[in-house]
């Protein structure tokens, strides 16, 4: 008997033992995870104060400074007088006569190349970055008929009007549709082509519901720091945030409290409609221009897949690692690059990776 209730303490013994560790792994872990709460919500909060305190942007951007001088043509388009502001960047050290010219994306402006302008100047290039009509520091009407089309030869109206006449292209995101409608229409133009996580690899209409530029319009109105950060985030950084992505968010949004934005949404809207609606994934057997595709393979960025009800097929929708893989076998002697865990902005997220291959693509 004595033997029995010896085995019972020694059995609530122990489980007493592991139920305080239990306890005890629970409290650390929910100190932990209060940890993390409250000093993500600390740096949330000091970022939107941050934020907030800087100037509402004009939707021309004249109160915000661009890394180098920026420059304005003027030209007639579809019967508006319209100018283009552009940088156009001398090489700093022994010219090579070499010219690369930079197209943003649509969530950017020429701005957030300023560290790619800095080292390719640095290697004798002379880099031209455009902001496109309706972008950046560039005239925004709001009665453009907005195709790739129309932006590529207002592209090449600028370089003519700057005399040049052979080109290094590179395009990222949006830019990269651009660039490669460019690339279609002035082959003879195009020395070399290079697409940084181009978005139009797949042809999203065939999967997503339409939405109509009103919606898109609404939309836009109701854009705010917190919803563009937390897009952002999502889909471009994997919730990766770093300090420094503020930046471009706030030249997304800091013009919001203009009272000219809704010039500005009507804009954004006709645009992303142009994105949706005039792919170029059926035209890359067409390019006959050498062309590398660099690629963040953790990049998800897929319009309309919001719209997707089936979830297979949404998850299916910007898959990167597999998407730069298959338009490489489209375009004829492609390269092909990849950034294993980087998201959507490679120039951006992990610059010495972008940079090597680009130099020894400019450079054959």
């Amino acid at each position: 008997m004595l033997v029995f209730y010896g085995l019972v303490f020694v059995v609530f013994k122990r489980k007493k033992i592991i139920v305080d560790s239990f306890k005890q792994i629970i409290m650390k872990n929910s100190i932990l995870l209060f940890a993390i709460a409250f000093w993500s919500f600390i740096f949330h909060s000091t970022s939107l104060s941050a934020q907030e305190n800087r100037p509402v942007l004009d939707i021309m951007l004249n109160n915000y400074k661009y890394p180098y001088e920026v420059k304005y043509f003027s030209f007639n388009s579809q019967g508006e007088d319209l100018k283009m502001g552009y940088m156009d960047v001398a090489a700093t050290d022994n010219p090579n006569g070499e010219v690369v010219v930079l197209l943003h994306g649509k969530n950017f402006n020429g701005a957030y190349w300023r560290e790619l302008i800095a080292a390719l100047n640095k290697d004798g290039y002379r880099v031209i970055v455009p902001d496109q009509v309706g972008f950046g520091k560039s005239s925004k009407p709001v009665g453009y008929q907005f195709s790739f089309q129309q932006l590529a030869l207002n592209t090449k109206m600028l370089l003519e009007e700057l005399n040049v006449e052979k080109i290094n292209l590179l395009g990222h995101s949006m830019g990269g549709m651009l660039a490669t409608r460019f690339a279609l229409m002035y082959p003879e133009m195009c020395k070399k082509l290079i697409l940084e996580n181009p978005i139009g690899l797949e042809d999203w209409k065939t999967v997503a519901s339409y939405t109509s530029i009103d919606q898109h319009y609404q939309n836009e109105l109701k854009a705010t720091y917190e919803s563009t950060r937390e897009y952002q985030n999502t889909f471009y950084y994997d919730k990766k945030w770093k300090e420094n992505y503020d930046e471009w968010v706030y030249l997304l949004t800091g013009w919001v409290k203009s009272p000219d934005y809704p010039q500005v949404a009507m804009v954004n809207a006709k645009t992303a409609d142009m994105i949706f609606t005039q792919p170029v994934v059926y035209e890359f057997k067409d390019l006959n221009v050498p062309t590398l595709l660099i690629i963040g393979t953790r990049d998800r960025t897929a319009i309309g897949k919001n719209t997707v009800k089936d979830p297979v097929v949404r998850e299916s929708m910007g898959q990167y690692q597999l998407l730069g893989k298959k338009t490489q076998k489209l375009i004829k002697g492609s390269e092909l690059v990849e950034l294993d865990d980087v998201g959507h902005l490679p120039h951006i997220e992990t610059f010495d990776r972008f940079i090597v291959p680009l130099k020894a693509f400019l450079k054959k």
